[in-house]
């Protein structure tokens, strides 16, 4: 009784530090969220000049990452919405609506009156009640300057069946925040985790919310048992039991003044009701077997066919002292929760590529690399080797291994000690972090992302599709040369207001690039 009771202190005390700390935050950010909130309410009058809803035929989408990329659930339709973009000196964030019609290979942009604010990092859940239904919930969005924060904690839906966005509003739902991760349980939407930053500070959460489709209430989840610690950009999915898995992410803690310690998680956890009940849950660890992704951030996540749940990419960095070293990720994984196992997807071919890249904190101009991705027409693997004086003098080593674009395949059997290496790799997606995945009959599609070269960031619009019964080759609907992009270096000394211009907001690429929306 005395250690449970001890247990029991220490669990309140540490929920008293963060109710601390989300205060703390709260007050410091206040200020500067007041402030973007008249930004964001330029653009909203911009965006109410529309009265009908009007459908474009167009080409596809521009470069844009942490947007949410949905399938219709009754068409033959994928729904892309939100996302951001880094052109080396401004980020600018979207709340434009593009379909994309799988049968015809066709873009529809649809403007509707009164959509949801430009945001990123966002999530993007789909029922099919009432002629299908899209909820959105959170995001962010910034200054042009990517100095100052606001997180939505807004939801809205978007009627698929007449082509109107509507926001509801419920109280008691969760705090303002981005990287979280929403799925539909039954008639429910299910929300864990993410996090808030404020230009001096962040929190990020573990908290669990419910909100219900018939009611539009939201209540708050309190799970017995030890569940995930805070973070954000997780994997989260239902499984076909009924239960919901969490697995990895990421979060950060300020370690001291002015130097934060990041940390991607590799742990799993199932929440289910408990004894039945739909009003008491518990958490319970988890330990998978099988072949287990590499602890990484930035990874996309869908379902696919046979309840399994399909993990995409990423990237994994390492900081030190002078440089940030790491590897961006094109490999694909399937986790059954039925058999609790991990598989590794691979197609015939060797395993998927890696793209490596280092960079240095500052670097001369003439020491960027250059950026490459591979496309249908790529060939075998070169790596480019740079070295590279910075101002300080300390010596860069740009390594980046130009590939031609990794294979994923079929999950390994349980008997499978080893692939099988055959033929020449095929065409697919280049390896990249934070890109939007969806899954329609049993067609695994990967649109956008980013990838870094040097310390230039590449954004990528191209998409690609992967048959996941056949799991035989990628193919490139939509290619890209990123070479083409704008790269603005970044100057010394910068206007410390920036005019609006258009319909585009500004965004840091900041912590949200390894957190968000479908990706991590």
């Amino acid at each position: 009784m005395g250690k449970k009771g001890k247990k029991e202190k220490k669990g309140r005390g540490a929920e008293k530090t963060a109710a601390k700390m989300e205060k703390k935050v709260s007050k410091r950010s206040r200020k500067e969220e007041e402030d973007l909130e008249a930004l964001i309410a330029h653009f909203q009058t911009l965006d109410a000049k529309r009265t009908q809803t009007v459908e474009i035929p167009c080409s596809p989408p521009s470069p844009r990452l942490n947007a949410s990329l949905s399938v219709h659930p009754e068409k033959d339709e994928l729904i892309l919405f939100g996302g951001e973009y880094f052109n080396g000196q401004k980020t600018s964030l979207y709340n434009e609506l593009y379909v994309y019609n799988i049968r015809k290979d066709t873009w529809t942009k649809v403007d509707i009156p009164s959509p949801p604010p430009r945001r990123c990092a966002h999530q993007a859940v789909v029922v099919p009640q009432g002629g299908g239904q899209l909820w959105v919930f959170g995001g962010e969005f910034a200054s042009p300057n990517g100095e100052q924060f606001y997180h939505y904690k807004d939801l809205w839906v978007l009627h698929l069946a007449t082509k109107t966005w509507e926001q509801v509003k419920s109280t008691g739902g969760p705090s303002g925040r981005s990287g979280h991760r929403m799925v539909a349980w039954k008639r429910q939407l299910i929300l864990f985790g993410g996090f808030h930053e404020s230009t001096r500070d962040y929190i990020y959460y573990n908290d669990v919310y419910a909100f219900n489709l018939d009611t539009f209430t939201w209540s708050t989840l309190s799970p017995s048992g030890t569940g995930p610690t805070p973070r954000s950009g997780c994997q989260m999915s239902v499984t076909p039991q009924g239960g919901i898995v969490v697995y990895g992410g990421y979060s950060k803690q300020r370690v001291k003044k002015d130097v934060d310690k990041g940390t991607r998680h590799s742990d799993m956890f199932l929440l289910k009701p408990e004894d039945g009940r739909e009003d008491k849950w518990v958490w319970t660890r988890m330990n998978p077997s099988g072949v287990k992704p590499t602890p990484r951030s930035g990874f996309s996540v869908a379902m696919a066919p046979n309840h399994q749940t399909l993990f995409f990419g990423g990237v994994c960095d390492e900081e030190e002292e002078e440089s940030l070293s790491g590897e961006f990720f094109n490999d694909l994984y399937f986790y059954d929760a039925t058999r609790n196992r991990w598989f590794e997807g691979q197609l015939k071919g060797p395993k998927s590529e890696k793209k490596k890249r280092r960079r240095g904190r500052k670097e001369e101009p003439e020491g960027g690399s250059k950026p490459a991705c591979g496309g249908a027409g790529t060939q075998g693997p070169v790596q480019v080797v740079k070295e590279v004086v910075a101002e300080d003098g300390t010596v860069v080593t740009i390594k980046q291994v130009l590939t031609a674009p990794g294979s994923v395949g079929q999950p390994r059997s349980e008997d499978e000690d080893s692939l099988e290496e055959a033929g020449s790799p095929a065409p697919g997606p280049c390896p990249r972090s934070n890109a939007m995945l969806a899954v329609k009959h049993g067609m695994l599609y990967v649109y956008g992302g980013m990838f870094e070269a040097g310390d230039r960031q590449v954004t990528l619009s191209d998409l690609h599709c992967l048959d996941l019964h056949r799991m035989e080759a990628w193919k490139a609907l939509v290619e890209m040369d990123p070479e083409t992009q704008e790269w603005l270096e970044e100057t010394d000394s910068e206007e410390d207001s920036e005019e609006v211009e258009g319909a585009e907001g500004g965004v840091d690429d900041h912590d949200s690039g390894e957190e968000s929306g479908a990706g991590d």
